[in-house]
């Protein structure tokens, strides 16, 4: 086992032993396993494309694939199984029309030809003697800039899923995902052969963000402001988690009329935005904050708990029945739903008491996406222009248990008051409760929505920038991301494909960005760490 995909990878450096996720040795190996296939499966994909053919079932399995490997979804050995012979299942069909059309199909690297064993445990053998991440590159920095795009190629595929599911496709996705996997594959490369790869790969998550976006609003309507309660009230309940808009939609008609309420946890919060969602009566409240805090939370919450993109470490024996699991996210032992049917969740929230009493805990909140904001863009110019706000701060990204995020909290609460705050995906759970107050009737602290609403952050940041006739980076706007998991790897490369500098990154630095890496990422982008809040905001306002 070699992981250093996330943030909390162990000592800064790479779990090795087991994920400070908590996945273990046997699933990374597994998941090595998995993109070495699909590497393989690449090399045909990228040639037949070349003649023409194009399956879009294979490209929306990859995407699958590629989105199971993405830290905190799948830690079920079993269903990495599945995904592993069904991609050198596919690969094999695809050599085959390949063949028939007249294009390459001798390539000579040994994920071409890759055969799985028959066991679990034979298969993770094969996953550690791949050795997969230390051998993409005996050159550092290319390694490191490969693990970058790998990284953001699990982004990508969690967001173009998610589009997919909404009927929203692009096939350039899916040929970028070939071209690059395909790329990890190949040697001698130089850090200048890598860093325009790299770049596409921002360009093409954007694209991927767009598409989300056209899903959610077209499906669901555009975010308004929406007052969510924190507090419950005396009912049957179930909680959902995750960022699957559809499975919420399901959930709610599926419970109609049945007496139960449903509240949001972590990523889902923003949900309660869309009018099509919040039409539901029982559609209540939000319960909990994200994902690190799971198991205070959940023996808290006297409902069943749906997962719908996100899994945890291990539930706890004390709650783990009530836990279940949909889409690709799986453990072992826990029940997951394969057909969307939610019986199962349904039943067990009737069956358990629910909220015996009501309790007022206040409310947050939400659906400042880009038509809410732009909807008082007129309000916002003027008071810039009259000094009212001085600077605008971007403060989100993912959250972690990892000591050094109460940064983010520290940053928020010393913002002057005449600045305000733009927030979006679970990093805003450090502070999405607090009352800052308004400039001129705006709350000064807007959520913007999940972290693929990024997409209508910087379309809010280009609108802004189109008002005032100037570039994005002469705004006074800064970016402060935290971050976690692979989309935030995605999303900080479309950042950088947009030019965005001088983005403070934190809390801690990628392990796996070499320093010749990193030193670039500083000359061309101003990239740099977060250092104290006090010292930040100093820099950043004079």
């Amino acid at each position: 086992m070699y992981c250093n995909q996330c943030e909390q990878t162990a000592k800064g450096v790479a779990c090795t032993k087991i994920g400070v996720c908590g996945k273990n040795e046997e699933v990374a190996d597994l998941e090595d396993v998995l993109i070495h296939a699909l590497c393989g499966l690449s090399l045909f994909a990228n040639e037949a494309r070349q003649k023409g053919i194009v399956d879009e079932a294979i490209d929306r399995f990859v995407m699958e694939a590629v989105f199971s490997t993405l830290t905190n979804v799948d830690f079920d050995p079993e269903r990495f199984v599945v995904l592993i012979n069904k991609t050198v299942e596919l690969r094999d069909t695809l050599k085959e029309k390949v063949a028939a059309a007249g294009g390459k199909t001798d390539f000579d690297h040994p994920a071409a030809t890759f055969t799985p064993a028959g066991t679990v445990d034979s298969l993770a053998k094969q996953g550690a003697d791949l050795n997969f991440i230390p051998s993409l590159d005996t050159d550092e920095n290319v390694r490191s800039l490969k693990q970058t795009l790998l990284y953001g190629l699990k982004g990508i595929a969690a967001y173009a899923d998610h589009a997919s599911i909404l009927g929203q496709n692009d096939p350039a996705i899916a040929g970028f995902m070939y071209e690059a996997l395909s790329a990890l594959l190949a040697e001698g490369l130089t850090i200048e052969d890598c860093v325009p790869v790299a770049m596409k790969a921002g360009e093409i998550n954007l694209r991927a963000m767009e598409l989300l976006d056209a899903a959610n609003t077209g499906t669901y309507g555009h975010p308004v402001p929406t007052s969510v309660p924190l507090g419950h009230r005396k009912n049957k309940c179930i909680l959902i988690t995750g960022h699957d808009l559809h499975d919420l939609e399901l959930l709610l008609k599926q419970t109609e009329g049945k007496g139960i309420d449903i509240y949001t946890h972590g990523e889902m919060l923003p949900c309660h935005g869309y009018p099509e969602l919040k039409k539901y009566d029982h559609f209540y409240g939000h319960f909990g904050t994200a994902w690190q805090n799971q198991h205070k939370e959940f023996p808290n919450f006297p409902g069943p708990v749906l997962f719908t993109t996100n899994c945890i470490q291990k539930p706890r024996e004390d709650y783990a029945d009530r836990i279940f699991t949909t889409g690709l996210v799986g453990w072992p032992g826990i029940k997951h739903i394969e057909d969307k049917d939610f019986t199962p969740v349904i039943d067990k929230a009737l069956a358990l008491d629910g909220w015996q009493d009501e309790a007022d805990n206040g409310s947050v909140m939400v659906g400042f996406a880009r038509n809410a904001v732009l909807g008082v863009a007129d309000k916002v110019i003027e008071a810039v222009k009259n000094k009212d706000i001085r600077h605008f701060f971007l403060v989100g990204g993912c959250d972690g248990a990892k000591p050094g995020r109460d940064y983010f909290t520290k940053f928020v609460e010393q913002v002057p008051s005449d600045c305000m705050i733009l927030t979006l995906a679970c990093g805003k759970f450090r502070f999405f409760d607090k009352d800052l107050g308004d400039i001129g009737g705006i709350p000064r602290l807007l959520d913007v929505g999940q972290c693929n609403d990024a997409y209508s952050a910087v379309q809010i940041a280009v609108a802004l920038a189109g008002a005032f006739e100037c570039d994005v980076n002469d705004l006074p706007l800064s970016f402060i991301i935290s971050w976690y998991e692979q989309k935030a790897v995605a999303i900080l490369l479309t950042l950088l494909f947009l030019g965005i500098k001088d983005i403070r990154l934190g809390p801690s630095l990628p392990a796996f960005i070499s320093p010749a890496v990193l030193d670039f990422l500083v000359a061309t982008f101003d990239i740099k760490p977060v250092d104290t809040p006090e010292n930040d905001l100093k820099t950043i306002l004079g």
